[in-house]
């Protein structure tokens, strides 16, 4: 039995199929990335298995129990989190303080506790904190966790999202373009530190247009092109799959993912 299971997810936005009978599985510790062109359906995927979008059909299964139409923070208390394609920062905030609004599912929410301000609230936010800062340290951020979030570069917010995302300490994370914006030493250490997470037992997916890190880290790819399922395998049998290369990849992407 796989640690998630999407059946069948099929959605339309007025006479506009944006699925089709999609699904994938993936287990503990395995990195299954999403491609294909813009508009293929990738996003909407993400959106249906993660609670956002209601499916028209199909079902998410979950450790074997269906969780179809569940929402978010349902969902995110089962273990499933997610980063989005765009920053969804508070910019405002510190950085430690951005990766501890993510362990809210993890602390007892008390009110009467909270208004008297009793040790045991104090010791749970210390706690929160220090795990807060473990996971800055994990992205390689510990020097600029009392830092605000507005000064730190593209590709600092984005492994910061991603601490986020694992504070409430999720059995699967999905990552929505994790690398896009990014340069190239940016990309490559989003691709250490999803391998890392990987490590860890997380299951990752993720939808990425950088075929060099998606060739380099995954271990299924899923093509999806205009809503529906074109190809599923391993990196090297997706790089060589014909459809793929028409569809999407063409001469230039089969050049990057061969030299990943």
């Amino acid at each position: 039995m796989s640690l998630l299971e999407a059946r069948g997810l099929s959605i339309a936005f007025g006479g506009v199929r944006a699925l089709e009978q999609v699904g994938f599985t993936v287990d503990r510790g395995e990195v299954l990335a999403i491609i294909g062109p813009n508009g293929a359906g990738k996003t909407t995927l993400f959106n249906v298995v993660t609670g956002l979008y209601r499916a028209h059909g199909g079902e998410v299964r979950l450790d074997g129990r269906d969780v179809t139409g569940l929402p978010p923070h349902a969902l995110a208390a089962r273990g499933l989190a997610r980063t989005f394609q765009n920053l969804e920062i508070f910019f405002r905030m510190s950085a430690l303080e951005n990766v501890m609004v993510g362990r809210h599912l993890k602390e007892r929410r008390r009110l009467g506790a909270e208004l008297l301000g009793l040790p045991s609230v104090l010791r749970e936010n210390r706690e929160s904190r220090a795990r807060s800062r473990d996971l800055l340290a994990f992205v390689g951020l510990e020097e600029r966790a009392d830092e605000p979030a507005t000064g730190l570069p593209y590709g600092a917010l984005k492994r910061l999202e991603i601490a986020r995302a694992l504070a409430c300490e999720p059995r699967i994370l999905m990552l929505d373009e994790p690398a896009a914006g990014c340069n190239p030493v940016e990309t490559e250490e989003i691709d250490r530190l999803i391998a890392a997470i990987a490590r860890q037992g997380v299951a990752v997916v993720l939808v990425e247009h950088d075929m060099r890190l998606v060739m380099r880290i995954s271990d299924r790819v899923l093509v999806l092109d205009q809503g529906r399922r074109l190809a599923e395998g391993t990196p090297s049998q997706v790089r060589s799959d014909p459809r793929v290369i028409d569809a999407y990849l063409g001469r230039h992407g089969v050049a990057a993912a061969h030299a990943a």
